[in-house]
């Protein structure tokens, strides 16, 4: 019999940072609506599962390949997961669908009497982040305001593989599970800029492996339900996978300490202030049901506000090690040394790459991974969770008359945050370092965060942002502390 074994995987995916599985579609809220389905819940196709897969594991394999024949074994490389003209994929990929406060999955179409209307009721209008791309003089760039729909970190999904074979070994199946257990592996859209990191929920996950010549597991096989909201019985536990730690990428920590007052902004005001720094719930599973923690306890710096300081800055750094200085230069010449035409920016957070009609050509992916930082603070705050908001006054006052000018009168909320701790994680792949002056560039630009120089956020001339300190770890080895 061909292909008479089959193994199968029950898996379960936490979202470690939230997840941006986009629609394609805009909304009246919102620019980038996520994907729903029947059930108006978020959901991932096992497309998407599928190539990220893919791509995750030819890019590895790339990055370890020094055969300079490599466009023949990369084929090679390709066909467990695409397959090919004469055969299909033998791996199979299922949609992955939410799961319920209480772990359930929720597939096909629910009986909405049967829900948990309390939990699920979050999803029906998910948060939505506000960016804004800025450019090398501190302003918004033109068409660089948007914003998107995201699901909340901490939901669950479920989803099944299953891979088709003449042989029982199932050691390449397995390796696909270690795929998904990498640190690199993102689901999503976002994945350089925060969103997308998902960790593997090994008690919930469930392994099977299949012969359909014995007649019992032919049996099981044969009675297993498609749906995913039916539990498996008779499974064994997920076999344990590797950490599979990326070899190919360096990873850099910070320790940072707020000097007092953060501003990530939300985009919107309140009754209390003009201006509002961001706040957002997240799932806490530490409990049964499962519930939302209240995000006026949730500190969130998005990552995105970060990666967009620390990439002005990487320029600032390598221009001044090339000794490129803008004292005499007119603005062509300055913005042939900025942004995405700057090679230290272009080879760590990558380029959009340029128009050349309708298409978008040099286009070049991040090599910086990071994600946003959630801080939980419990209702009895302690020295290590210490914050409050405080609302703000500006006035920018007439040098005439001495009175304020019209229409420049605003507060705005802030964090103040003294006294806290974040911890910051980035991997930075080691091609996009290789250079000297760019790793060089790159640690500089994170030092000067550690030490204030770099303040994150917004209203950062007016004192918010600033973090002291701070302690800088490569691959675990201290190589900045500035106390």
């Amino acid at each position: 019999m061909k292909n008479q074994y089959r193994f199968l995987a029950r898996i379960v995916i936490e979202a470690v940072s939230p997840l941006n599985i986009g629609s394609g579609e805009k909304g009246i809220k919102s620019d980038s609506l996520i994907l729903r389905d029947v059930n108006g819940l978020p959901f991932i196709p096992g497309t998407t599962i599928a190539g990220l897969l893919r791509h995750s594991i030819i890019a590895e394999r790339k990055a370890n390949e020094t055969d300079k024949d490599y466009k023949k074994k990369l084929e090679d490389l390709r066909s467990p997961l695409m397959g090919s003209q004469d055969n299909g994929s033998p791996l199979i990929i299922t949609e992955a669908k939410m799961l319920d406060s209480y772990g359930s999955a929720l597939d096909g179409i629910i009986d909405q009497r049967k829900l948990d209307k309390s939990f699920l009721d979050y999803y029906r209008e998910l948060p939505i982040r506000q960016h804004a791309k800025i450019d090398h003089r501190g302003v918004t760039r033109e068409g660089g305001k948007f914003d998107e729909e995201i699901v909340l970190k901490g939901t669950r999904f479920c989803f099944e593989m299953e891979m088709l074979s003449d042989s029982d070994d199932d050691s390449e199946f397995k390796s696909f599970l270690d795929e998904l257990n990498s640190d690199t592996f993102r689901i999503g859209s976002g994945s350089r800029s925060g969103f997308g990191e998902i960790k593997i929920i090994d008690d919930l996950c469930h392994y099977k492996k299949i012969n359909l010549n014995a007649p019992e597991d032919r049996e099981w096989y044969l009675a297993k339900s498609s749906s995913l909201s039916d539990e498996w019985q008779d499974a064994d536990p997920l076999p344990s996978h590797s950490e599979n730690k990326a070899t190919e990428w360096v990873t850099y920590e910070l320790e940072l300490h707020p000097a007092d007052f953060m501003l990530f902004g939300s985009g919107l005001g309140n009754d209390k202030a003009d201006m509002t720094y961001v706040r957002e719930s997240f799932v806490d599973w530490s409990y049964t049901p499962a519930h939302l923690k209240d995000r006026e306890r949730v500190v969130l710096i998005p990552a995105s506000s970060i990666k967009g300081a620390l990439s002005h800055r990487v320029a600032f750094h390598y221009n001044k090690k090339k000794n490129v200085f803008a004292d005499h230069m007119t603005k062509e010449e300055i913005e042939s040394h900025v942004g995405k035409n700057n090679k230290a920016v272009k080879s760590l957070f990558g380029s959009e790459g340029e128009k050349e009609g309708k298409k978008m050509i040099n286009k070049q992916r991040g090599n910086v991974i990071m994600s946003d930082i959630f801080q939980d603070c419990p209702p009895s705050a302690n020295l290590d969770c210490n914050f409050s908001s405080k609302v703000l006054n500006h006035v920018s006052i007439d040098r005439f008359t001495g009175g304020a000018i019209d229409g420049a009168l605003f507060n705005e909320e802030v964090l103040y945050a003294k006294g806290m701790t974040f911890n910051l994680k980035l991997m930075v792949n080691n091609a996009a370092i290789k250079d000297d002056d760019i790793r060089k560039a790159f640690e500089d630009a994170l030092i000067d965060i550690c030490t204030g120089m770099l303040p994150l956020g917004g209203g950062v001339n007016r004192g918010n942002g600033c973090f002291v300190d701070g302690k800088l770890y490569k691959n675990g080895e201290r190589i900045y502390a500035d106390n």
